[in-house]
C-alpha cells in the first residue's frame, strides 16, 4: 500500500452489542494526500461497510458521498473520490461488524458473574487485526492519533488505552464514554473493551490499575505491585517518562497469546495476571512477573518507538523478551532469573536455529511475517539472546547509554534495525552495526571447533546443523576463553573471531580450558582434545565449574550427539559427573535432554539412559527433599516440580509411588502443595483409573483459577492406559477452552505410554482439531509430527504432504516438524 497519504488521527465510536455478537462503527479519518489521488484504498476485513464520505479540509463544500467496493480477498475497500484532491481531507466511513469468537480483532469472551452479561468483548489487532474493527492503514509505520468513544449498556464499563473524558447518558438505556486521544501510534496498539470490569488502583503510584471480572480483585495485587515496580525501572533504565495518564493491567479469560501489549491497556491471560495464595506455584510467579516486564517493556520498545516495516519485529520482541528478564533479576535477584533465561530462551533458541528450516532475527517478507510456533522462537528468544551477547561484549554502561540514544531519536516514530545498532555504536566506540548486521540478518550460529596442540589453541567456525550442511558462514564472534592453571586460578581472553579459523596462545602450564564462560556467546563449542572435555567432566562433579558453564558443556554436547558428531554413549559418560547435582539450570536442561533421549531411543541405549535419568533424578531428589519448603529458593521448587514429573513418566520408583499416594490423598479430598501439584497431578495420571480420570475433570470443571485449570488439563495428555489417554483427549477436544485445548494434545505428544497408537489417533482426529486457533493448531502439530509421528516416518510424511496441500499457512510449521522428524529419525538409528 505505497498511496501517498499519510494518516493524522481516527475519530473512532463503536457500539458493541452483547446479546446478538454484533457492533456498528463509525470512523473518520483524518489525514493528508502529498499528490493528487482519486482513489482511497483501506484495510478492511469482514465489515459490512454502507457508507463513505469525503470532505476536503479548507473548504466549504459539503461533504460527499463516495463510491466504494469491498475486496475480501484482499482485505481491502477502496474509496472512488468524486474529484482528485490533494492536501488534508477526512473520510468518514460506517459500517457493521461481528464480534467474533477467534481471540482476534474484536471479539468475545465468556464470563461467568452472577445475575450479569454471559459475554465480555476486547480487541486483540498485532499483527494486522484492527482492519476488522474498522477500516484503517493497519501497518506499522502508519502511526495516527485515535479518539475513541464506545456506546455501550449502563451497568458496564468501557476500556481503552487512555483514560475516559467524559460520560454521557442516552436516552435508550446505553452511555456514551468518550477517552482521551492516544499518543501517537500505530493501529496494532488500538485498544478498546467493554465488560463488567472491576478497575482496582495501586495506592503507590495510580497511574498502575489492574482490571478484572468481579470478585477478582484480591488476585490482582501481586501482578499490580510488581507491574507498577516494573514501570518504574524502565522510566528509570531508559530515562525516558511513561507518555500516557494510566497504564491498565487487563485479565482477558480468552487469549490465544500469552499477553498483548497495547499502550496503556495490557491485556493478559488470567493466568499470567491474577496470582492465588495456595494455588499459583513458585514457576507460576515467576512467569508472571517476567510476562508483565516484557510486556511493560514494550511500551518504549514497540509502543513509543515502532518497527517501521513488520520485518523488524525483533526491535519490539527480542527486547521485551530480554528485559522481562532484566526487570525480574533487578527486584529479585534470589530468583536466579538468568539462569531460567538460558534454560527456556537461548536453550530453545539454539536448538530451533539448528535446523535448515530457519531464518534470519530481521526477517525478509515485510507484511507477511507473523509470530507463529515457527518464527517465535526466533524472534523472541534467539533475539533476546544475542542481545545478552551483546551486552556482554560492549558492556552494560554503554549498552544502556545506546538505548537511550535510540529511544529519545525515535520517540512516537518508527525505526529500522541500523538506527538501533548506529546509536550503540556511538555510545560504546566499538564495531556495533558490523557485529550486530552480522548476527541479526543471516540465520543460524556457528559450532566452534577446538583443538589443542601444546601451549595453544586453534579454533574454527562453522555453521552448526543437526543434519548435515556445506555452508561456508562466517559469524563475528565474541569469542572468550577461560583457562585454569595448576594452582586452580583461572584467566579470561577475549577476542573477536570474523574469519574462519583463529589461534591462540595458552598460558604456560594451562590444565584445562572453557570456551564461552558465562554462556554469553550463542554458539555450540566442540572439544576434540576429549582429555580437555574429561577434565571439565572432573570439575563439573566438584562443582568447581560454574552452574552457567555445568549448564552449557553438557548442553553443547547433547546438541553434537543429536546431529551426529559425538555418541550419546560420551553425554552419558559426561552426566555421570551432575550426580547429586542440584542447581536448577544445569540439571534441569539435562534431566529434559535424558527424557527426550529416552522417548526417542529404543533397544539397549534407551536402558542406559533411563537408568542414568534414574540416578540423576533420585540423587537430586534425596539431596532437595520431594516436598516444597517455605525458606526454600525459587528454582529448588521450579527443578524439583520437573523431577517429580518425569519420574512419574519414567516410572521411576519408589519416587512414584509416593507420588500415587499423594494423589490418592488428593482424590479423598486432602490437598497438594501449589510447588508440586503439577507433578502429583501427572503421576494420579500415569497410575490412575476411571476414577482418576473423573476426579480430575471434576475438580477441572469446578476450578475458577486459571492456573489450576491448565494444570489439569496438562495432566489428562499423560494416563499410563491408552484407553483411558483416548478418553480424556476426546474430552479435550469437545469440551476444554480453545485456549487451552491444546495442552493436553501436546502433553500426550511426550507422554512415553502412549507408545504407537497416538500417532494414528492424530489423524483420525485431524478434522476435530481444526476449529482450533491457527498458532494453537500448529504447536500441536509441531509435537506430533517429530515425535508420535516417528513410529512411521515415511507414513507421517506423506500425511502431511497432503495436509499442506489442504492447508497451505501450516508450510512453515510443517516443514520444520518434517525437518525435527528426520533429526530425530536419525538420532534413533545411531544405535550409539
Amino acid at each position: 500500500m505505497n498511496q501517498p497519504i499519510t494518516p493524522e488521527a481516527y475519530t473512532l465510536t463503536i457500539a458493541p452489542d452483547l446479546d446478538r455478537f454484533v457492533f456498528t462503527g463509525e470512523v473518520t479519518l483524518s489525514a493528508t494526500a502529498h499528490d493528487a489521488v482519486s482513489t482511497i484504498s483501506l484495510d478492511c476485513a469482514e465489515l459490512a461497510v454502507w457508507n463513505c464520505r469525503l470532505q476536503p479540509e479548507n473548504t466549504e463544500a459539503p461533504a460527499m458521498d463516495c463510491p466504494f467496493s469491498v475486496d475480501p480477498a484482499k482485505e481491502a475497500l477502496t474509496v472512488q473520490l468524486p474529484q482528485a484532491i490533494s492536501g488534508p481531507f477526512t473520510l468518514t466511513m460506517e459500517y457493521m461488524g461481528k464480534i467474533n469468537d477467534r481471540m482476534a480483532g474484536f471479539y468475545r469472551s465468556r464470563i461467568q458473574v452472577d445475575g450479569g452479561p454471559s459475554h465480555m468483548a476486547v480487541t486483540q489487532f498485532q499483527e494486522s487485526d484492527a482492519r476488522r474493527a474498522f477500516p484503517c492503514f493497519d501497518h506499522p509505520a502508519k502511526k495516527a492519533v485515535f479518539n475513541v468513544s464506545m456506546i455501550v449498556p449502563q451497568g458496564l464499563t468501557a476500556i481503552a488505552n487512555t483514560a475516559v473524558k467524559s460520560v454521557h447518558e442516552k436516552d435508550d438505556g446505553r452511555q456514551r464514554v468518550e477517552f482521551e486521544p492516544t499518543p501517537k501510534m500505530s493501529t496494532y496498539l488500538l485498544f478498546f473493551g467493554v465488560g463488567p470490569f472491576e478497575i482496582h488502583t495501586d495506592d503507590v503510584d495510580p497511574r498502575v490499575r489492574a482490571v478484572c471480572l468481579p470478585g477478582m480483585g484480591k488476585q490482582t495485587d501481586f501482578g499490580r505491585v510488581f507491574g507498577r515496580k516494573a514501570l518504574a525501572y524502565g522510566e528509570d533504565y531508559y530515562a525516558i517518562a511513561y507518555p500516557l495518564s494510566k497504564m491498565d493491567l487487563i485479565a482477558v479469560p480468552d487469549f490465544a497469546f500469552g499477553a498483548m501489549e497495547n499502550w496503556g491497556a495490557i491485556t493478559f491471560r488470567e493466568n499470567l495476571l491474577l496470582h492465588v495464595a495456595g494455588v499459583t506455584s513458585r514457576e507460576g510467579e515467576s512467569r508472571i512477573c517476567e510476562v508483565i516486564a516484557h510486556e511493560i517493556t514494550h511500551q518504549w520498545f514497540g509502543n513509543l518507538v515502532t518497527p517501521e516495516d513488520w520485518k523488524y519485529l525483533w526491535l519490539n520482541e527480542s527486547f521485551a523478551t530480554y528485559f522481562g528478564f532484566g526487570m525480574v533479576d533487578y527486584y529479585h535477584p534470589d530468583w536466579e532469573i538468568w539462569q531460567q533465561f538460558v534454560r527456556t530462551q537461548t536453550e530453545t533458541a539454539l536448538s530451533r536455529d539448528a535446523l535448515h528450516e530457519t531464518f534470519a532475527i530481521e526477517m525478509p517478507g515485510g507484511a507477511q511475517v507473523a509470530i507463529t510456533t515457527s518464527t517465535a522462537p526466533i524472534i523472541y528468544s534467539k533475539g533476546g539472546s544475542v542481545l545478552r551477547q551483546l551486552e556482554a561484549w560492549i558492556g552494560p554502561e554503554h549498552f544502556k547509554a545506546g538505548l537511550r540514544r535510540y529511544l529519545t531519536a525515535y520517540a512516537f516514530d518508527c525505526a529500522a534495525s541500523h538506527h538501533l545498532w548506529e546509536a550503540l555504536a556511538e555510545a560504546s566506540g566499538m564495531p556495533v552495526s558490523e557485529l550486530m548486521q552480522n548476527w541479526v540478518t543471516q540465520p543460524g550460529f556457528p559450532v566452534l571447533s577446538v583443538r589443542r596442540n601444546a601451549d595453544q589453541l586453534t579454533v574454527s567456525q562453522r555453521l552448526f546443523s543437526f543434519l548435515p550442511n556445506d555452508s561456508a558462514q562466517v559469524w563475528m564472534v565474541p569469542l572468550t576463553v577461560t583457562t585454569y592453571g595448576p594452582d586452580g586460578q583461572a584467566a579470561t581472553q577475549t577476542w573477536i573471531m570474523d574469519r574462519e579459523t583463529i589461534d591462540i596462545a595458552l598460558p604456560p602450564g594451562t590444565l584445562a580450558y572453557k570456551l564461552n564462560p558465562e554462556q554469553t556467546g550463542f554458539y555450540h563449542v566442540r572439544y576434540d582434545d576429549t582429555d580437555n572435555l574429561d577434565r571439565l567432566g572432573v570439575m563439573v562433579k566438584g562443582r568447581t565449574l560454574a552452574a552457567m558453564d555445568r549448564w552449557g558443556l553438557q548442553n553443547d554436547l547433547y546438541a553434537l550427539v543429536k546431529s551426529g558428531a559425538a555418541p550419546m554413549a560420551r553425554y552419558l559418560a559426561l552426566a555421570e559427573n551432575y550426580v547429586g547435582e542440584t542447581d536448577y539450570l544445569p540439571l534441569s536442561s539435562l534431566d529434559s535432554h535424558l527424557f527426550e533421549a529416552a522417548l526417542l531411543l529404543d533397544g539397549e541405549l534407551c536402558e542406559q539412559t533411563r537408568k542414568t535419568a534414574d540416578a540423576l533424578i533420585q540423587a537430586a531428589l534425596a539431596a532437595v527433599g520431594e516436598q516444597p519448603a517455605a525458606d526454600e529458593p525459587q528454582t529448588t521448587a521450579m527443578l524439583r516440580d520437573q523431577l517429580l514429573a518425569h519420574a512419574a513418566l519414567l516410572g521411576v520408583e519408589p519416587v512414584l509411588g509416593r507420588l500415587k499416594d499423594q494423589f490418592k490423598a488428593f482424590v479423598d479430598g486432602g490437598s497438594v502443595p501449589a510447588d508440586i501439584f503439577r507433578a502429583v497431578m501427572t503421576a494420579g495420571a500415569v497410575t490412575g483409573d476411571p476414577a482418576a480420570l473423573d476426579t480430575m475433570i471434576k475438580r477441572y470443571e469446578a476450578s475458577p483459577v486459571e492456573h489450576e485449570r491448565m494444570t489439569l488439563v496438562t495432566a489428562l495428555g499423560s494416563f499410563g492406559q491408552w484407553e483411558l489417554l483416548e478418553k480424556a483427549l476426546d474430552y479435550a477436544i469437545e469440551q476444554v477452552p480453545d485456549r487451552i485445548r491444546f495442552m493436553p494434545l501436546v502433553a500426550a505428544a511426550g507422554n512415553p505410554a502412549a507408545g504407537d497408537h497416538l500417532w494414528p489417533w492424530f489423524e483420525a482426529n485431524l478434522e476435530r482439531m481444526q476449529s482450533m486457533h491457527p498458532m494453537l493448531f500448529e504447536r500441536v502439530v509441531a509435537a506430533f509430527v517429530p515425535g508420535p509421528g516417528l513410529v512411521d516416518p515415511d507414513r507421517t510424511r506423506a500425511f502431511c504432504k497432503t495436509l499442506l496441500e489442504k492447508q497451505p499457512r501450516l508450510r512453515d510449521v510443517l516443514a520444520l516438524s518434517l525437518e525435527r522428524l528426520a533429526v530425530n529419525a536419525a538420532f534413533r538409528q545411531r544405535k550409539r
